[in-house]
């Protein structure tokens, strides 16, 4: 059967064009018609700033260019400055309070706001840090970029880092300083200044930019948290990748597998906003700044702050091989170590899953901690492999099992499995302890975190505790006219809750104050409905994960035609 997965899914905002300029042409036709004497152009890491500059500045022709760049410290006093944050590791760092303006040299900064106070002529100010060279600009312009574009300019070495040289540094160094610095100061900033920026600049793609409105915008941002939505999935190769997602998600040929799906990772993912035939493309995060309460709900929100508690992600091993062997961190512990106030407790749930698929997941019975250590210690040597069978559960897997796995849990899931993977945001940290002798994609092997794993196993949870705490903990919930409803987890220890409804006939849900995601895991395609009208029919088909905001309350869910469908349904636990 045909793919009807929609990989690039559109918030419709207006049916017109009319607001949104399409192109550099355009787009400098508008910027020009208003004629400010102090144009700011912010700047978000990773966006082009030489092209912006170049576009803007052969058109306006301003008499003079400040450079945020230009006030930026010396790279080694920034390294310095960043050294106890990002540390020695490969792969994590500690989060931090540090702002753009922790970049910028304080007498270069005041030096330059001075001089565009006073310059008489027309002036072009641009980069990361332009808005606090120019406070008082006559036109703020915000160019934004989504993390996953970010991500692909840094492979491909066109990017570096904020105040760095590394444009040909590892890609995953690069994400890794981004991740832990350059995004987190630059979206404090982006919070104080979309309030009141008067355009906004989507950059994402470079030969054709897209120029809205800021109150535009804002009102683009409020549309979103009354309906649901989708954010834009994206797909990744990796070491261990399968073929269910390139067939079910109609994905390119020319990749060498599909290892990832990031189908709901506000932090990762963007937003289209439709503008008739034109598309904004966004960080979806900026949801989250803009409107935390009607997407959160009150008590999330008092919880998380504009962060997005919830993660949907695929991961698929069909045809493909196990993912590492690996263990999360204990919450004290990614405090202490990381500065994270809380931490990846997941589960998986089996979308799908081939002949012979299991689940690694927790510890056998009677095994020595210290015998085990060793084995693994002695396996990241030269042609020494870990005896995985001897030490680890091995749990038959088939689709629609659900595997709940609290953070300090030993686990993987294994190949011939498609697995939907529901848990906590902090993804990056998850402690490999053993890679099944492989490399990475780039020929190199992949970083494996033992000393972080050995302070984090559970080793009480063996065999039969797992069996009874982790594995379909599935229980009846209610039942009605072509429906029920069960509760397939997770776990006391994590805070995410999951329902799961069967139903022929219509549903109705409520999001009871606080965001509901959901995935429609059977059937080809459901209609999510408001019982008030409040919003238009949202279609949702197979696979797709999409965002239910706090703000919506009630709405229905029904196959779009005769069959049984099923979702399954996340939330935040706000009550006992």
């Amino acid at each position: 059967m045909q793919s009807n997965y929609d990989k690039y899914p559109v918030v419709p905002i207006s049916s017109s064009q009319a607001g949104c300029a399409v192109g550099w042409p355009h787009i400098l036709d508008r910027i020009e018609s208003l004629k400010p004497r102090v144009l700011c152009v912010e700047c978000y890491p990773g966006a082009f700033e030489e092209q912006i500059e170049r576009e803007i500045a052969s058109a306006l022709k301003p008499s003079r260019i400040f450079r945020a760049s230009d006030c930026l410290k010396p790279a080694q006093e920034i390294e310095a400055l960043l050294a106890p944050y990002l540390t020695d590791d490969p792969v994590f760092g500690r989060m931090n309070g540090i702002e753009i303006a922790g970049f910028l040299d304080a007498d270069k900064l005041a030096c330059a706001r001075r001089d565009i106070e006073n310059h008489e002529g027309a002036a072009l100010v641009i980069g990361t840090g332009a808005a606090l060279l120019a406070p008082a600009a006559d036109l703020l312009i915000y160019a934004d970029m989504a993390r996953w574009e970010i991500q692909a300019r840094q492979r491909r070495n066109e990017i570096a880092n904020l105040g760095a040289d590394n444009s040909q540094e590892k890609p995953s160094l690069k994400y890794k300083r981004a991740y832990f610095v350059d995004w987190r100061a630059a979206d404090r900033l982006k919070k104080l200044l979309f309030p009141r920026i008067d355009f906004l600049l989507d950059t994402n793609d470079r030969d054709c930019p897209k120029l809205i409105p800021g109150e535009t915008f804002r009102r683009a941002l409020k549309t979103v948290v009354e309906r649901p939505f989708r954010v834009v999935p994206f797909f990744d190769p990796g070491p261990w990748g399968g073929e269910w997602m390139r067939e079910t998600c109609d994905l390119p040929r020319d990749a060498p597998n599909f290892a990832w799906c990031f189908d709901c990772v506000p932090e990762e993912n963007s937003l289209l906003l439709g503008f008739g035939s034109a598309r904004v493309e966004v960080p979806s995060i900026n949801v989250v700044f803009a409107h935390p309460r009607e997407l959160l709900g009150d008590a999330v929100h008092g919880r998380f702050g504009t962060e997005f508690p919830i993660r949907f992600d695929m991961l698929d091993t069909m045809g493909g091989g196990n993912l590492s062997l690996q263990v999360h961190p204990l919450t004290e512990y990614i405090q202490d170590k990381f500065g994270m106030h809380y931490t990846q407790d997941e589960s998986y749930y089996l979308l799908d899953a081939g002949e012979g698929a299991v689940v690694y997941l927790g510890l056998k019975e009677g095994i020595d901690p210290h015998v085990m250590l060793g084995d693994l210690e002695r396996a990241q040597q030269a042609d020494n492999s870990f005896p995985d069978t001897r030490y680890v559960n091995q749990w038959p897997a088939k689709k629609h099992d659900h595997f709940l796995i609290p953070a300090g849990t030993v686990h993987c899931s294994g190949k011939e499995s498609m697995v939907l993977e529901i848990s906590a945001t902090p993804y990056i940290f998850t402690f490999k302890l053993w890679d099944w002798n492989r490399l990475g994609l780039d020929g190199n092997p992949r970083p494996i975190h033992l000393e972080h794993g050995k302070a984090n196993i559970q080793w009480a949870r063996t065999t039969e505790w797992v069996g009874a705490n982790l594995v379909n903990r599935v229980e009846p919930v209610a039942t009605g006219d072509g429906w029920r409803e069960e509760r397939t987890g997770l776990h006391e220890r994590e805070f995410i809750e999951t329902r799961r409804h069967w139903f022929e006939g219509k549903v109705e849900h409520d999001s009871l104050g606080g965001v509901n995601v959901l995935n429609l895991v059977e059937g080809r395609e459901a209609v999510v409905e408001s019982p008030t009208r409040a919003f238009e029919p949202f279609v949702a088909h197979y696979a797709e994960t999409f965002i239910v905001p706090a703000a919506v309350g009630r709405y229905t869910i029904r196959p779009a035609a005769p069959g049984r469908c099923a979702t399954l349904k996340a939330f935040v636990r706000t009550r006992p």
